[in-house]
């Protein structure tokens, strides 16, 4: 059976030789990469099955190394978590708006890292494939998983992962409240690091994208959200 391939994106020379060797341990094949540029191109010609990324890089920082990931069809389902050493809710948020899958804050436990990365493979791995006849369309809106793609009135809608995944468990429940952290459990799996207040502003970044359709997204005052067809 194939090793699981990891890359690791980091330009610290000791942090990435450090990660390097506990997921080695583990028994992970790993490829590293000291710039997001330099990263980027191993994406392309290895595509890995999870990528540890350094939010502060020189060049293109961590967080626009992970806009195009998401923003590429060919890398956007590969899980990213970013690793930061600020440890500020503003760095997360942002992070997690950009589609990346998890985020930890070093310094970090050895344990823990390998932990998280086996939990964010865990869930890619059972997620379930969302096939083209799944596609969900309400008056002028069309969700269409297979695609990976958004329509309001015929034209498209650019949306990171999170987006999507966060409109697409909405939709498929209309009617249904979901509180911020079943929303979270759906979206990015049990256990993620994030806060309430996230949610929030994913679902604020959305309804924007989403202009007029975004008041089929309805806020339920101290319980969470539901997606209304009426």
């Amino acid at each position: 059976m194939a090793k699981t391939n990891i890359l690791i994106i980091e330009d610290e020379e000791d942090i990435r030789e450090l990660v390097k060797y506990n997921l080695q341990r583990e028994n992970f094949d790993v490829l590293e990469a000291e710039s997001g540029e330099d990263g980027l191109k191993l994406v392309e010609r290895v595509m890995p099955d999870l990528i540890l990324l350094d939010l502060m890089l020189p060049g293109k920082d961590g967080l626009e190394i992970c806009r195009m990931l998401k923003r590429n069809a060919r890398t956007q389902n590969i899980p990213v978590v970013m690793m930061t050493a600020r440890g500020e809710e503003s760095d997360i948020i942002t992070g997690l708006e950009l589609g990346a899958d998890d985020c930890i804050v070093k310094p970090f436990s050895p344990k823990v890292l390998g932990a998280r990365v086996k939990a964010v493979l865990r869930r890619k791995a059972s997620a379930p494939e969302l096939m083209p006849e799944d596609v969900i369309k309400i008056y002028d809106l069309v969700i269409h998983p297979g695609r990976h793609e958004v329509l309001v009135k015929d034209r498209p809608v650019d949306l990171s992962a999170t987006e999507f995944r966060l409109l697409h468990f909405l939709a498929r429940r209309p009617g249904w409240v979901s509180t911020r952290y079943q929303i979270v459990d759906a979206v990015h799996g049990e256990d993620y690091p994030v806060t309430e207040r996230s949610v929030d502003v994913q679902v604020v970044g959305l309804r924007r994208k989403l202009k007029r359709a975004g008041d089929y997204i309805e806020t339920v005052r101290g319980v969470g959200y539901r997606f209304c067809d009426k």
